[in-house]
């Protein structure tokens, strides 16, 4: 898998797109969602930037692992680690709770995600849970 620099937009778009692509399928209505809190200017990517980073992280999975949905912890850890700013992490966990429930669905897939992302990100700063 190939690495971002640290808080780049890419690394915290490849956050979404990991939820978004999770449970092995991309509904409009999460890319609606993502769309209407235009994701791209939120996290700095060009127009088409997180179309991009959805693309690019698939093909790393399908050469790396040779399908698509969840990536193992550790890899899924190194990913995490390339977004560290509060703000940015803050950014990232609306932006992925807005694509899960657009759909209204919850998949296991989504949720072991979002777990990974709050053993790793809120258990380190609190902050980010919402008041």
């Amino acid at each position: 898998m190939r690495s971002y620099p640290k808080n780049s937009p890419q690394a915290a778009a490849r956050i979404v797109a990991l939820v978004l692509i999770s449970d092995g399928h991309v509904c409009r209505s999460e890319m609606d969602a993502l769309n209407h809190l235009q994701i791209e200017s939120e996290l700095g990517l060009p127009p088409g930037g997180f179309a991009q980073v959805v693309q690019t992280l698939c093909e790393d999975m399908l050469l790396n692992t040779g399908s698509l949905g969840l990536v193992d912890q550790s890899t899924l850890a190194l990913l995490l680690a390339e977004v560290d700013a509060p703000a940015l992490r803050l950014a990232v966990l609306r932006l992925a709770d807005a694509a899960i429930v657009a759909d209204h669905h919850l998949s296991d897939a989504e949720a072991q995600v979002m777990a990974a992302v709050h053993r790793h990100w809120v258990r380190a700063e609190p902050e980010l849970l919402p008041a």
